[in-house]
């Protein structure tokens, strides 16, 4: 790493479920995308980075996986994502799981985006929001702590389908914004204080086992959110994710898991859909 570089003090892996797709949505098409992008964040410190492939293959060890290598959690039986989670939740770690049901954004077109020739706003601004939460945490962390500027290094799940250079720009534009006191969304902000965009990478999920651990949150979630064929709705795992979500006033609500749209009656879940939220404490007026 460059010597200008600052060394991080956390790492952040980033993945999703569901895809960022709008054109069509199920289940108001029958043939569109899904009906949820779930994005998830897993947060260690950067002394355990040398410690999460022996965490990972442990893991799988424990739930009888031979050659436990890749942890992929679509190719888990239950009994044996069960077993992970278990394991998962004993390590440091905090979670972060931003989901958005897509329903009410079906159809809809960010003229600027557009214009700026960016195809992926979606994808962009949802991990904003989730990124607001996370470096907040680190930044507050941090600030426990008494240390001036503890960095947090952001490492993505690779995916062909995103330019992680679009990303990078997008996340400049804000930070000029910010600074220039004219950025919209306010209630909270990205923590410049502990980002440097140098400190951001893409990496294969197989390669990273820190990306692995992220998928597990953002498909348990997926898993507990979504009731459409083919996913095999079970929120058991999701559930089980609780000692490690991160909490923000002794609560998860907004901050570890947060529902889009604001407020949650917006996105019109159905009962079963409604219930990992509900575990998690978020409340559904009539």
């Amino acid at each position: 790493m460059s010597s200008d570089i600052p060394d991080p003090y956390y790492i952040a892996f980033i993945d999703e479920a569901g895809d960022p797709g709008l054109k069509a949505v199920r289940p108001i098409d029958p043939t569109g995308a899904t009906e949820w992008l779930c994005m998830s964040a897993v947060v260690v410190r950067a002394k355990y980075s040398g410690d999460l492939t022996g965490w990972v293959r442990s893991m799988l060890s424990t739930a009888g996986v031979q050659n436990p290598a890749d942890l992929h959690w679509r190719n888990l039986p239950d009994y044996r994502k069960r077993i992970v989670v278990n394991e998962l939740v004993q390590h440091p770690i905090r979670g972060f799981v931003l989901a958005s049901n897509k329903k009410n954004m079906r159809g809809y077109r960010n003229v600027r985006a557009e214009s700026a020739r960016s195809k992926q706003w979606f994808y962009n601004y949802c991990l904003r929001l989730l990124l607001e939460r996370v470096t907040d945490f680190c930044y507050q962390h941090a600030k426990r702590e008494h240390a001036n500027r503890r960095f947090v290094n952001i490492i993505y799940s690779q995916r062909d389908t995103h330019s992680y250079a679009q990303t990078a720009a997008y996340q400049e534009l804000l930070k000029v914004q910010a600074k220039g006191g004219v950025l919209m969304l306010s209630k909270r902000r990205i923590m410049w204080e502990v980002l440097d965009w140098r400190l951001s990478e893409p990496v294969s999920h197989k390669s990273s086992a820190g990306a692995q651990l992220a998928d597990v949150l953002a498909s348990a979630f997926y898993q507990a959110a979504d009731t459409l064929p083919p996913t095999k709705w079970n929120n058991e795992f999701a559930k089980l994710l609780k000692p490690i979500m991160a909490k923000e006033n002794g609560s998860c609500i907004g901050y570890g898991v947060a529902l889009q749209p604001t407020p949650p009656s917006k996105a019109r879940l159905n009962d079963r859909q409604k219930e990992i939220f509900e575990f998690y404490g978020y409340k559904f007026w009539p």
